[in-house]
């Protein structure tokens, strides 16, 4: 079963899949877009990678406040999970992806990418940290 990951972002996208036999979690790519509303292309770009992946649920991570509470962001983010069901009429997940932003750029620093280098992956790592934390859930 193919999963993908996703960390939403204002104005970009974070993609990561896992292999086939789902243990494995890989970036794809980061969609970037102008404005924060305008998600025509950046879902039609989601519907071709599923398509291409033959993706079977999406797990969208879900940045909750850290004392549990649900921010803007995260409203955001349950607004983007309707747009998704509705285009790809596929399962999608909410996953806890606190700090895995934070996580993601202390990897990339580190691994000694350059602070403007690390703005171009940083939504591709935190989307291949949510969706290996989903799997090692599932794994269990």
């Amino acid at each position: 079963m193919r999963i993908m990951a996703l960390d939403y972002g204002s104005k970009t996208v974070g993609v990561a899949v896992c292999d086939a036999l789902g243990i494995t979690a890989q970036g794809v790519e980061t969609i970037v877009r102008k404005e924060e509303n305008k998600l025509r292309k950046t879902l039609a770009r989601l519907e071709a990678l599923t398509a291409e992946y033959q993706i079977e649920t999406i797990i969208l991570g879900y940045p909750k406040n850290m004392d549990d509470s649900i921010g803007e962001r995260a409203q955001k983010t349950e607004e983007f999970r309707e747009l998704l069901v509705r285009r790809l009429q596929l399962p999608v997940v909410l996953w806890d992806e606190r700090l895995t932003t934070m996580e993601a750029n202390e990897i990339l620093t580190e691994s000694g990418v350059r602070q403007e280098d690390r703005k171009k992956v940083i939504d591709k790592i935190a989307a291949t940290l949510i969706l290996q934390s989903y799997l090692r859930s599932v794994q269990k």
